[in-house]
C-alpha cells in the first residue's frame, strides 16, 4: 500500500496529461512550446538545485554510482547482443535500442522526492548526472552513421550541462543565496508536474507495424533486465538501504520521452520509437511496484 501511495500521484499526473491532450484542441505548437520550457529551463533548474546542494563524497556514494552505471551498461550490451536475432530493419532497431536503457528523468526525480525527500532527490540527481552522458553517448553512437556528432550532441544537452554545473558548484564548496534557492526550487517544482503531464500527452499506442519480438526484447531489457542487474549488484556491494532503493528505482524507470526526438532528428524510425516509449511507460506502472517491493 505504501508503494502504491508513492506511485499513484505521479502516474495520475501522467494519466491526466494523456486525457488533457485528447480532450483539448490546444494544438501541437502549444505542447511543443511547453516541452521546450520544461526541457530547457524548468528541469535544468531542478537538476542544478538538487546537485548544487549535494555533498559529493564518492567514498559514500561511489557504490550507488557503480551500481547504476554497471546496470545501464548491461542494458546497452543486451541491445547489441539482440540485434542479429531481431527481425526488424536496421534503422528501426537502431532507433529503438535507446529505449532499452535511457530513462525518464521527470519520473525519476518525482518518485525519488516522494520516496526520501531532498536526500532522495540528491541521490537520484547524481545518478542522472552520470547516466545522461553514458546513455546519450550510446544512443547517438547507435545512430551516428545516419547523421550527427557525438560530442556536439552531448555539449548541447541542457540536463547534462545543469547537472555538471551543479556538481562543480557543490565540489567548489559554494552556497546558493537564499533568493536564488527559492527561485530554483519553485522552477524545479513546476518542472515535475509539467514534465509528468508531458509524458502523458506524448503517449502514442497506435500504428505499430514493427516486430513484436523487438518490442518484447527492448521493453524486457529496460523494465526487467536492467533493474535486475541493479538489484543484484547493489546487494553484492552491500549498499545502504536508501541508496539500494534509489539505484533500483533509477534502473526500473520507463525510457526517456526525448528518445523519439533523437530518433527523428537523426533519421531513425520515429513512430516505432514513440510506440516503444509509450508501451514501456504503461507497463512500468506494474514493474516499478514489483522492484520497489523487493528492496523495501
Amino acid at each position: 500500500m505504501n508503494i502504491l501511495n508513492l506511485l499513484l500521484p505521479d502516474f495520475s499526473l501522467i494519466a491526466l496529461g494523456m486525457l488533457v491532450y485528447r480532450i483539448t484542441n490546444w494544438g501541437e505548437h502549444f505542447w511543443a512550446g511547453l516541452e521546450k520550457l520544461v526541457y530547457f529551463l524548468l528541469f535544468p533548474a531542478l537538476l542544478f538545485y538538487s546537485t548544487a546542494r549535494l555533498k559529493l563524497d564518492l567514498s559514500v556514494t561511489g557504490g550507488l554510482l557503480q551500481t547504476g552505471m554497471l546496470a545501464l551498461l548491461c542494458g546497452i550490451a543486451l541491445t547489441w547482443l539482440g540485434k542479429p536475432f531481431i527481425k526488424a530493419t536496421p534503422m528501426t532497431y537502431e532507433s529503438g535500442m535507446q529505449t532499452a536503457y535511457r530513462f525518464n528523468s521527470y519520473i525519476a526525480l518525482a518518485l525519488a522526492t516522494r520516496m526520501a525527500g531532498e536526500e532522495g532527490a540528491g541521490l537520484m540527481a547524481m545518478l542522472l548526472g552520470f547516466g545522461v552522458p553514458l546513455c546519450n553517448a550510446a544512443a547517438v553512437h547507435a545512430l551516428a552513421h545516419k547523421s550527427g556528432n557525438l560530442l556536439r550532441e552531448l555539449a548541447k544537452n541542457p540536463l547534462l550541462i545543469a547537472t555538471a554545473a551543479g556538481l562543480l558548484f557543490s565540489v567548489a564548496g559554494l552556497h546558493l543565496p537564499e533568493v536564488a534557492g527559492v527561485v530554483l526550487s519553485r522552477l524545479g517544482g513546476a518542472s515535475i508536474a509539467l514534465g509528468l503531464l508531458m509524458v502523458g500527452a506524448g503517449l502514442r499506442l497506435s500504428g505499430l507495424k514493427e516486430s513484436k519480438l523487438m518490442v518484447a526484447w527492448l521493453v524486457g531489457i529496460k523494465l526487467l533486465a536492467v533493474p535486475a542487474a541493479a538489484f543484484f549488484i547493489g546487494r553484492y556491494l552491500h549498499l545502504p538501504p536508501l541508496q539500494w532503493q534509489i539505484a533500483v528505482l533509477f534502473c526500473s524507470l520507463p525510457t526517456a520521452s526525448s528518445a523519439y526526438i533523437l530518433a527523428t532528428r537523426m533519421g531513425g524510425n520515429g513512430p516505432a520509437t514513440a510506440f516503444l516509449i509509450s508501451f514501456g511507460t504503461l507497463v512500468s506502472a506494474v514493474t516499478i511496484p514489483f522492484w520497489l517491493t523487493l528492496v523495501h
